[in-house]
């Protein structure tokens, strides 16, 4: 196991900062939007092909991971074509001045790396364990996949429909999955990763591969999601009214 550790970070070690030096190319930090996804393919294809003896939970979890993570890509590298660096990363580079080069490297590149990292790890067991054919909780994990990834496309596809109206323009999306949670596409992306490691219950030590989930929903709840995305509609009363009516991450009936 410990070289497909290893090997792991070696990989997402020079990805990310091959990405570090292309955004400072472009002066441009969003494009770490953009690798997250493919960063989590470039694990699961790596450790994947390490070994010759794949099973089909080997193939299934790296398939879906590639799925994913390649819907995502696309869908931020669409949303901000022609915007410009995102609102987020210009402010850093404003804040920290002569800073910006190694914090950004740090703070931006090198921490995201460490959260792939942790994240991929029920998939890096699962390719190195393989485990059994089929297990009850293989079915669990495709259940849980499958409704994370409906609420990550659906949720997207609502916002953007939403956001091409001109009569939208300044208004707060309330309508479909948004009508019964305010973040959607952060509870789709949860759910998914707890899908994720439930497969990885199928193998042995699957269970060490709770962090991951519990990880990624600590992250999209607490630190850079609903919290960093919230902030941008402080002191909008619209936005006020909706976040009292509506839960703020798991689904539920409006107030």
């Amino acid at each position: 196991m410990s070289e497909y550790l290893i090997f792991s970070g070696a990989v997402v070690f020079l990805y990310m900062n091959s990405v570090f030096v292309a955004a400072l190319v472009r002066k441009d930090n969003s494009i770490v939007d953009v690798a997250w996804g493919v960063g989590f393919i470039l694990i699961a294809l790596s450790t994947f092909f390490l070994d010759k003896g794949r099973n089909p939970r080997q193939i299934l979890v790296t398939a879906l991971v590639i799925l994913w993570g390649s819907r995502l890509a696309l869908h931020i590298l669409r949303r901000n074509k022609g915007k410009g660096e995102d609102y987020r990363y210009a402010k850093w580079r404003k804040d920290w001045g002569k800073w910006f080069i190694p914090r950004s490297y740090f703070q931006i590149y090198i921490l995201q790396g460490l959260f792939m990292l942790a994240i991929s790890y029920p998939v890096v067991l699962i390719n190195y364990r393989g485990g059994p054919e089929a297990h009850f909780f293989d079915a669990v994990g495709l259940l849980l996949w499958c409704t994370g990834f409906g609420f990550e496309v659906v949720g997207d596809y609502q916002l953007r429909k939403f956001k091409k109206n001109p009569e939208n323009r300044g208004k707060i999306m309330k309508s479909g999955l948004w009508r019964y949670t305010r973040h959607p596409n952060y509870f789709g992306e949860a759910v998914i990763w707890w899908g994720i490691f439930s497969f990885a219950l199928s193998v042995e030590h699957g269970l060490t591969a709770v962090f991951s989930p519990l990880l990624i929903t600590f992250l999209l709840l607490r630190v850079s999601g609903v919290p960093m995305l919230e902030k941008k509609y402080a002191g909008n009363e619209e936005f006020a009214e909706y976040a009292r009516r509506t839960s703020v991450f798991i689904p539920w009936f409006p107030k």
